[in-house]
């Protein structure tokens, strides 16, 4: 981001709104192909069903926290320029904004699957704890059943030039 704002400060021909929304577009665009790179559907779906949650689940927070910090970066810098990028976010983080939308949805259903193999412990005691424990492995049978359906699917999610 420096050296966008040392372009954008001493540049005669690249100091201009429509340029610089190119600039961080292009940027914005390397780094969803970088986190691409570093997780795919295929892959997030193989951490799944191998038990590997910890796994999928960190490489989708490293993604997640580097556009994050693209996003703190950029207007940290957009104050030091000293609020001459009057641009929208929305012209400049559309994409971004999008791939991020969608690495929080899986984000929270890989949370919702570890909750779930959570239950296959849980036993509850008391009078009615037989019925209850047969209740709660039923959910977890019928959540599994519908993870599988689920992943089934044979589309990539984090492909992003599909939609």
């Amino acid at each position: 981001m420096h050296t966008i704002l040392l372009i954008w400060t001493y540049s005669e021909h690249y100091n201009t709104p429509s340029r610089l929304v190119v600039l961080i577009r292009e940027i914005c665009n390397a780094i969803i192909k970088a986190c691409c790179g570093k997780i795919n559907g295929e892959e997030m779906f193989a951490f799944i069903k191998g038990d590997e949650i910890p796994e999928a689940h960190n490489k989708l927070s490293l993604c997640i926290d580097v556009c994050y910090k693209f996003k703190d970066a950029y207007f940290d810098y957009k104050a030091q320029s000293k609020n001459q990028w009057k641009i929208t976010t929305n012209a400049l983080f559309v994409r971004l904004d999008s791939f991020l939308e969608r690495c929080q949805d899986i984000m929270h259903f890989i949370l919702t699957i570890k909750q779930f193999k959570q239950i296959q412990k849980i036993e509850i005691g008391n009078t009615k704890g037989k019925t209850l424990t047969a209740s709660v492995i039923a959910i977890l049978e019928e959540f599994t059943k519908s993870m599988d359906e689920f992943m089934e699917v044979k589309y990539d999610i984090m492909d992003i030039e599909k939609r």
